[in-house]
């Protein structure tokens, strides 16, 4: 009987807090019985209540990894590789945990503008199973759905545990949430510097030091 694993990441675009890369992995009879029962879609389609609850039943059902990925890590690996480069690499080794054989349907949500340039780059450390990439694959396929629901759920709990650690209301991390933008900006005027768990290398970082201390400071004098 083969297996399906399925890939997907949370936490790609904000400035603030981790990447995230979930696997899942289901035999292929168990996966669409089980998971339409459970009422598993999309992560962005559910409430958190919603998404906490299913991550616990999703894990009860199948095999699962899942890796975070720091933003100072983020910031570090960007420098020599982009940021689909830097997710193919997680999403090789979230599946390589997950001990695929010849027999296991790959499906990830390509996090390259070209699908089979990525499925391309997978392979480069993926060597068994056959992969499928393709975009929005969360909507598509209840195990990348499954997936998505566990990277969601955990990048979740990094923004609380963040939040708490320093003090502060910091919203979703993300640079369109006010709440964000507002968290930086009161850190940044009152340390002169960004707060821990910020992407430096993100734009958002780059134009708020900026406005805030005049366009003739560089990032590198900051940190």
């Amino acid at each position: 009987m083969g297996s399906l694993i399925g890939v997907d990441e949370a936490g790609r675009g904000p400035v603030i807090g981790p990447l995230v890369v979930a696997g899942f992995k289901i035999s292929s009879e168990d996966h669409n019985g089980l998971l339409k029962m459970l009422g598993v879609r999309d992560s962005k389609k559910c409430s958190p209540k919603r998404r906490e609850w299913l991550a616990k039943e999703i894990k009860k059902l199948g095999e699962y990894s899942v890796k975070i990925i720091s933003a100072d890590e983020i910031d570090q690996r960007r420098k020599e590789q982009n940021l689909n480069q830097l997710e193919g690499d997680e999403f090789g080794e979230v599946i390589n945990r997950l001990n695929p054989d010849d027999d296991t349907t790959i499906i990830v949500d390509a996090a390259d503008a070209n699908e089979e340039r990525f499925k391309n780059y997978l392979e480069k450390s993926v060597k068994k199973g056959h992969i499928i990439s393709k975009h929005k694959a969360d909507e598509d396929y209840l195990v990348v759905a499954a997936a998505s629901i566990l990277a969601k759920t955990e990048r979740d709990d990094q923004v609380r545990i963040i939040a708490k650690e320093l003090n502060a209301e910091i919203g979703s991390g993300y640079p369109a949430d006010p709440i964000t933008i507002k968290f930086l900006e009161n850190w940044i005027r009152e340390k002169r510097d960004l707060p821990p768990h910020t992407r430096r290398s993100w734009k958002t970082s780059e134009k708020l030091l900026k406005r805030l201390f005049g366009s003739n400071r560089t990032l590198d004098e900051f940190g």
